[in-house]
């Protein structure tokens, strides 16, 4: 179509186009953004409100300069896109936390009453040199910058892992990557339980766990979310449905970078300091609350802004234009004026 013709010979920089060619690139811009906001108000077809969004974004690249707009995209990611992901994939987040947390308890309540599955798992004095040692001390090993460094980076790589394998797996790769992080901790718990070390267990754990399992958790649902779009896309190709998913899937892992790193300095500055527990577990669950009531009240808002989460999809102050647009002037992409 006309638009992504001019907007391709741009090369993201006006001057690259005749005058007349650009009087018609703002012109084609403002028709597609008034059919943008109208498809995404009235209809109900996610092929055509992509294809649109994916247009007025070059568009408006090229016609305003992705400079000038630099610092609003970046406070815009946060305000609207990455939540937008997150609360886009809500289900599949669900899904996830029920993969991570059921094997979690099912295994800590397993171990915790049956003295024989408790021996299997390891033996009893494999089990207090980990309670009386090991697990205390795995906090205050290193320097705490140190210490910071290392579990981020391990976070990162957990979460990316997830991605990637609930993409080529169809979201397998991503169940498995939950259910196994759940059982593991699952033996941790039983072990701490069994012993009657709950609030030891509580005190180093949830201080960080909280904002780092719930990354995890996220992380798994966009594995799943991408994975299942390929295996069930609806009404679109599987290589739409995949590619668009992607996107979203390529947000929530730049956002979730805040979390790995809100996590990794709990972890490493709060969980192992000399902190009551009451003072170290109250700090993580401050920042936990704070951080899901971010997501939770700005994704509603990003949604019912008509924002799914797509990189540089353009918000709706972009794209408004008086209403004055009928149906009979929305057509279909590859007929697009």
């Amino acid at each position: 179509m006309a638009l992504e013709d001019l907007t391709g010979k741009a090369r993201g920089r006006l001057r690259h186009l005749q005058p007349g060619q650009v009087e018609e690139l703002v012109q084609l811009y403002q028709r597609t953004s008034a059919h943008l906001s109208y498809a995404r108000t009235y209809l109900r077809d996610p092929r055509l409100v992509n294809r649109l969004t994916r247009l007025v974004a070059a568009a408006n690249g090229v016609i305003y300069g992705r400079r000038a707009r630099s610092m609003r995209v970046f406070v815009r990611f946060f305000t609207h896109t990455f939540p937008g992901a997150v609360y886009h994939a809500r289900r599949f987040m669900l899904i996830a936390g029920l993969l991570f947390f059921v094997p979690v308890f099912l295994m800590a309540t397993w171990l915790s009453l049956d003295q024989r599955a408790l021996d299997a798992s390891a033996s009893p004095k494999e089990r207090q040199h980990y309670i009386d040692e090991q697990f205390a001390q795995y906090y205050s090993d290193q320097p705490s910058p140190v210490f910071f460094t290392s579990v981020t980076t391990n976070n990162i790589r957990v979460g990316f892992l997830a991605f990637a394998l609930g993409a080529v797996t169809g979201g397998i790769g991503a169940a498995y990557i939950l259910v196994a992080n759940g059982l593991n901790l699952g033996v941790v718990s039983g072990w701490m339980v069994a012993d009657g070390s709950v609030w030891e267990f509580l005190g180093y754990i949830v201080p960080h766990g909280a904002m780092e399992l719930s990354a995890i958790v996220i992380a798994g649902g966009a594995g799943l979310a991408v994975g299942w779009s390929y295996v069930a896309p609806g009404d679109r190709t599987r290589v739409d449905a995949f590619r668009d998913q992607a996107q979203r899937t390529v947000t929530i892992v730049l956002g979730l970078m805040t979390m790995f790193l809100a996590a990794g300095l709990i972890e490493g500055f709060v969980t192992g300091s000399g902190l009551s527990a009451g003072l170290r577990v109250g700090i993580g669950l401050a920042v936990w609350v704070a951080y899901v009531t971010y997501l939770v009240t700005r994704g509603r808002a990003a949604a019912s802004e008509g924002v799914t989460g797509l990189l540089l999809e353009p918000p709706r102050a972009w794209t408004d234009e008086p209403d004055r647009w009928t149906r009979d002037d929305l057509v279909v992409p590859g007929r697009l004026r």
